[in-house]
C-alpha cells in the first residue's frame, strides 16, 4: 500500500519559498559540436541510468555547454577535466535523465495555490462532506473572498468521501449564503455547484442537456442539482473568475517549483486556451520558463491560436515554450462515469442513469472534421479518449482524416487510453498512435473502475506491457492535477499496478523498473518527437538530469515509491536541489 505522507503534494503553496528565479536561454533542437572540449561537470560516484540501448549504465558523465559531451567509464571521462571542471560525487546516488511529462496541465498550478485542496488521503484532506466544506471555508477565509465572489475547490473524489456524494446543493447553500460555489471533480471533467453559481450561469430548470454533457436534476424535478458535467461543465468552467494577469505570472513562477521538485525537465501545457498561450509567452520572453513546456491548442482554439491557419507545430522552442500539437478531447472520464464505453456502466450514471455507457463528447462527424484539420495543417494530434468506445471514435476519425493511408506516421497520440481493448492495440500499433498511458489510475482508481467496470474490463486498463510487446512505445503521465505531480509514484505504479485496497490490478501488465524509467524519459520524448535531443543520457544531448535517492532497478518494487527527486538539472543547469 502506497505511503500517504508521501504523496500529499497538493497543500497551498503560495507562501513556499521559490528556488529562484533561473533564466535558461533554449539551446536549438541540433547537435552543437559540445561533444569534444573540457567538461564544465563531471558526474561519478554513483549508479548512472542511461536509458541508452547501447550502454545502458555508466560510471561518469560529463557535460559543457547544457548538452552531454561524454558518457562511459571514471577513467575516461575524467579525461575531459580542466582546471575549472567541477567533479561532482554522487555519492552512491543515482543520475537518470530528466523526466519528461507524459501529459497534465501546467496551468493547472493556479488552481492547486487559489483553490481549496478537496482531495482525499493521500492527495488531499477530505474523508467527508464537512471535511469539503472546511476545506472550502478554509480557503475563503485564506484567500480572503468576499461576499458575491465565487468560492472554488478541486479533486473532490465522491467515492471516498464516507457520505460516497458531493456536498449536496442545499448543504452549499447553507454553508455559503453569500457566494457562489464551484467544486471540481477530481477528473477534471465536472463539478458541483450550488444555487448562486447555478444562478450566476443562468442554469435553471428550462435549461437543456446539451449533447454529450450531464446535468444533475432534483428528484421528480427539472431543477439542477447543481451536479454538471463534460459539456454541460466545460463552457462554464471556460469562464470562471480567474486572477489577474499580474498574479497569474507571479502564480506560475512560484508553481513551477512543483514541476522541478518531481524531476520533470519538459512539461506539457494540455489543452491550452488562447488567452493562456498569451500568458504563457509572456512568462516565457520574461525569462520565467526554467524548463521546457509543450503547449497543446484546444482543437475550438485553432483559429485564434492560428490566426485562420492550418495547424501546425513550432519546430523550436522559443524561450522554453513551444506549440507541440493540438487537443481534441472524445470522452470524459471513467472514474467520473463520463468515458464513453460499448457495453453499460455496472453503475448508474452520475446523474443515476440506468444502463449507462457514456458518451462521446462531440459528434463523430465532428471528431472527424477536426482530426482531418489537424492532420491536414500537420500538427500533431493529442486525442483524450478513455473508454474503448471513445478508443473507437479515434481510430475512425483517424481513418476518415488519412486520405486512405492510415498507415503513414503521425505521431498521433491516445492520451489515456485507459479501457483499450486489444483489437484497438493493435490497430494502435499497425497505424502509428502512441498511447500516454495513466498507470495512476491503478491505486487511485483502480477500487472505483472495479465496481464501475467489473474486474475483467478494469484489471487491464494501461496495459503497458501490452503496449511493449507490439513494438509501441508507450508514455506514462499523471494529469496533473487529476493526480500529483509524482514521476517516481508514477514508475511506481507501472511496476506494481496496486490498488489503495492492496488488490494488484492486472498483473499481467506489470513492467519492470527500467521499462517504466523509460516510458517517462525517452519514450515521453519520442513522444514530442524530440527523442534525438532528450529522454537519454547520451553524447550530443541536452544535459537534462534528475539524482534520485536510490536506484529504482535496484530496490525492491514495493520501495519505488519512497525515493525520492534529490536535484533536478536543466541543460546543465541546477533548478531544483532538495
Amino acid at each position: 500500500m502506497a505511503s500517504f505522507g508521501r504523496r500529499w503534494f497538493f497543500l497551498p503553496f503560495l507562501a513556499w519559498t521559490s528556488i529562484g528565479l533561473v533564466s535558461l536561454a533554449a539551446e536549438p533542437l541540433e547537435r552543437t559540436g559540445a561533444e569534444t572540449g573540457t567538461a564544465e561537470k563531471i558526474y561519478v560516484g554513483g549508479t548512472i541510468l542511461t536509458v541508452d540501448d547501447s550502454q545502458p549504465r555508466a560510471e561518469a558523465v560529463a557535460v559543457a555547454k547544457g548538452r552531454i559531451v561524454a558518457v562511459g567509464t571514471r577513467a575516461d571521462v575524467l579525461a575531459r577535466r580542466g582546471e575549472t571542471t567541477e567533479v561532482v560525487d554522487l555519492a552512491g546516488r543515482t543520475l537518470v535523465p530528466g523526466f519528461i511529462d507524459g501529459h497534465s496541465h501546467f496551468f493547472s498550478l493556479i488552481d492547486v495555490q487559489t483553490q481549496a485542496l478537496c482531495a482525499s488521503p493521500p492527495a488531499g484532506p477530505c474523508r467527508s462532506v464537512a471535511d469539503v466544506i472546511a476545506a472550502l471555508e478554509q480557503t475563503k477565509k485564506r484567500r480572503k473572498i468576499g461576499p458575491g465572489e465565487f468560492v472554488m475547490g478541486f479533486g473532490c473524489d465522491p467515492d471516498l468521501l464516507a457520505e460516497k456524494r458531493f456536498p449536496t446543493k442545499a448543504e452549499l447553500d447553507r454553508a455559503f449564503p453569500d457566494n457562489p460555489v464551484f467544486i471540481v471533480h477530481v477528473s477534471g471533467h465536472g463539478a458541483k455547484l450550488n444555487s448562486k453559481a447555478l444562478a450566476a450561469y443562468d442554469v435553471t430548470a428550462a435549461t437543456p442537456t446539451p449533447v454529450g454533457g450531464v446535468i444533475g436534476r432534483e428528484a421528480g424535478t427539472q431543477q439542477p442539482d447543481g451536479l454538471l458535467f463534460e459539456t454541460a461543465f466545460m463552457p462554464i468552467f471556460a469562464k470562471l473568475p480567474s486572477p489577474g494577469d499580474d498574479e497569474l505570472l507571479a502564480i506560475l513562477e512560484s508553481g513551477q517549483d512543483l514541476y522541478l521538485r518531481a524531476g520533470i525537465t519538459t512539461a506539457q501545457e494540455g489543452a491550452t486556451m488562447k488567452h493562456q498561450l498569451d500568458l504563457l509567452r509572456v512568462f516565457a520572453d520574461r525569462g520565467g520558463l526554467k524548463l521546457d513546456l509543450v503547449a497543446l491548442p484546444f482543437i475550438t482554439e485553432i483559429d485564434a491560436v492560428f490566426a485562420g491557419k492550418p495547424p501546425a507545430n513550432e519546430p523550436d522552442y522559443r524561450n522554453r515554450l513551444r506549440i507541440g500539437g493540438v487537443k481534441i478531447v472524445t470522452d470524459g472520464s471513467p472514474q467520473g462515469k463520463t468515458a464513453a464505453f460499448t457495453t453499460p456502466y455496472l453503475t448508474d450514471g452520475p446523474a443515476g442513469q440506468k444502463g449507462w455507457r457514456g458518451e462521446l463528447s462531440f459528434p463523430q462527424a465532428q471528431i472527424n472534421d477536426w482530426v482531418k484539420q489537424v492532420y491536414d495543417g500537420g500538427a500533431t494530434l493529442f486525442v483524450h479518449c478513455n473508454g474503448d468506445a471513445a478508443i473507437d471514435s479515434l481510430l475512425e476519425a483517424h481513418r476518415f482524416a488519412s486520405a486512405g493511408d492510415p498507415t503513414k506516421p503521425r505521431g498521433t497520440v491516445g492520451i489515456h487510453s485507459q479501457f483499450i481493448r486489444r483489437d484497438q492495440l493493435e490497430k494502435y500499433a499497425a497505424w502509428h498512435i502512441t498511447p500516454s498511458f495513466f498507470t495512476l489510475h491503478c491505486f487511485y482508481f483502480g477500487d472505483t473502475h472495479v465496481a464501475n467496470r467489473g474486474a475483467e474490463q478494469a484489471a487491464p486498463i494501461s496495459p503497458m506491457k501490452s503496449a511493449l510487446a507490439l513494438g509501441l512505445h508507450p508514455a506514462n503521465h499523471t494529469d496533473f492535477n487529476v493526480s500529483p505531480l509524482d514521476q517516481l509514484f508514477t514508475i511506481h505504479t507501472a511496476v506494481n499496478r496496486q490498488t489503495r485496497s492492496g488488490v494488484i490490478l492486472g498483473e499481467a501488465e506489470r513492467i519492470g523498473p527500467l521499462e517504466a524509467l523509460r516510458a517517462i524519459t525517452l519514450d515521453g520524448a519520442r513522444m514530442y518527437g524530440e527523442e534525438n535531443q532528450k529522454g537519454s543520457i547520451e553524447p550530443g544531448k541536452l544535459a537534462d538530469l534528475v539524482i534520485l535517492s536510490a536506484d529504482p532497478t535496484a530496490v525492491p518494487a514495493t520501495e519505488i515509491e519512497t525515493i525520492e527527486v534529490l536535484e533536478t538539472i536543466k541543460e546543465g543547469k541546477t533548478v531544483f536541489k532538495k
